[in-house]
């Protein structure tokens, strides 16, 4: 027997029953405006954390190299029985304790190296930014989607109780010999494509809430929009010159610029590697008599406590893989700074596309509220039709099937414009101050 032919009233009830329990559902939850959603992520986002992450790796790296100028301490002992004459332990001769200490004093390379991480800190601040926009970003895209969803999630449950009154009337005209059974077949596919959007819309609603609530550590279930919390987006103008202020402001291009330059000091540092270097040097050992120093050294001599300081001077005069290092860092250096000038491209490239994209879609938003006017203004003339007796019931479910599917995509519109003027605003960096929660400290 088919699927429709067991239906019973009883079927009816529990599914508008259904229905009205996840409407329910969705009004228990208090609304989470948009900037709660945007600071929970921020402050909870693994995306945030890795980039702190980073940040500290890249000061602990500028440190290694700056603290190369301060002394390096070690304290230990050479420690062995000797037998003949006192051969060194790993360098140094036995001794019972044995200090060293070393420091640069002069070298060009170290220059440029600690240059080189302090240009790679500040990328790594650059990149923080940007990786907060982009949490801020998916924070605000996700809700305003999800927002859109809800919406239509409770239109279409009033698109789908029709449907299935439809469907049942359409049954009872059939049994009355009105209507003939393919009547049925068109009245089933009515419900069904209804229901099939009210699985999509569950679906994305429940795909949205799960991803929000792994951005703010919110419970899913607690997860529901405030429309209006949402700011109004600002109006884009397609004279502005957006390119511009996106090539300013674009952490993207900072961050490759920044690079090019820390790449072009690690160059010169190679270089530098084979000029002259002075460093400090002092070593002091408590040396032992067990260890036959009185004995292979002139009597009467001997001295336990032996201290040396000096400066240690070199002159690398030919070094040839060296040479070649620094080479490679040239080559490095040079792909780096056409990498800025391709990201420079690039971003102002997708900031027009984005511009332009925005009165597209405007346009296409104009288009699906008028056809919707139009569809609802069809449905009203079928129905007095209907009233009247020019028109079966069957003409009013069709302009009603359409009149829904104008809806939707009405609904679609409307986001795939604000999803644009979202990204529109991440690509100029006026994002934070949109969503409410300023520029990073």
């Amino acid at each position: 027997m088919p699927l429709a032919s067991r239906r019973s009233p009883r079927h009816f009830l529990f599914t508008s029953l259904a229905l009205f329990l996840t409407a329910l559902s969705c009004f228990a939850a208090e609304p989470v405006p948009l900037k709660r959603i945007v600071e929970l992520a921020l402050s909870h986002s693994t995306t945030t954390a890795m980039a702190d992450a980073a940040a500290q790796r890249a000061y602990a790296a500028l440190r290694q190299s700056r603290n190369q100028y301060l002394p390096s301490l070690m304290v230990g002992s050479g420690l062995g029985w000797t037998y003949g004459y006192p051969l060194s332990l790993e360098g140094s001769a036995p001794s019972i304790v044995n200090t060293t200490a070393q420091s640069s004093i002069f070298n060009l390379a170290l220059q440029d190296f600690i240059r080189q991480a302090k240009t790679e800190y500040q990328a790594t601040t650059v990149q923080n930014k940007d990786q907060r926009e982009q949490v801020i970003q998916d924070a605000a895209v996700s809700y305003a989607e999800l927002s859109k969803w809800e919406a239509l999630q409770a239109h279409l449950g009033e698109d789908y109780a029709a449907a299935l009154k439809m469907e049942q009337y359409v049954n009872e005209r059939i049994q009355e010999g009105v209507d003939s059974p393919i009547a049925r077949t068109q009245a089933r596919l009515s419900t069904a494509k209804v229901y099939l959007h009210i699985s999509q819309a569950q679906g994305s609603i429940d795909v949205l809430r799960q991803h929000l609530s792994q951005l703010t550590g919110l419970p899913a279930s607690e997860i529901t929009t405030d429309p209006d919390s949402i700011p109004a987006l600002p109006p884009v103008k397609q004279d502005d010159n957006l390119v511009a202020k996106a090539v300013e402001t674009s952490p993207a291009i900072q961050m490759a610029s920044l690079h090019s330059t820390a790449l072009n000091f690690a160059a010169r540092g190679e270089h530098r590697s084979m000029w002259p270097t002075f460093d400090f040097a002092a070593q002091y050992a408590l040396l032992a008599t067990f260890n036959n120093y009185n004995v292979y050294f002139r009597q009467g001599t001997f001295q336990a406590n032996n201290v040396s300081i000096g400066a240690v001077i070199r002159f690398p005069f030919f070094n040839p893989t060296q040479r070649a290092r620094a080479q490679a860092a040239d080559a490095e250096a040079v792909q780096a700074s056409k990498k800025v000038e391709a990201t420079r491209h690039q971003v102002s490239e997708q900031t027009l596309q984005l511009q332009r994209s925005v009165e597209e879609l405007a346009a296409a938003q104009d288009v699906a509220r008028l056809e919707y006017d139009v569809a609802k203004s069809d449905l009203n003339a079928v129905e007095i039709r209907v009233d009247a007796g020019n028109a079966t019931i069957h003409d009013a479910d069709q302009a009603r099937t359409q009149t829904q599917e104008r809806y939707n995509a009405l609904q679609d519109a409307n986001f795939q414009l604000e999803r644009a003027r979202i990204l529109l605003l991440r690509a100029t960096g006026d994002l934070a101050s949109w969503a409410g929660v300023g520029k990073q400290p």
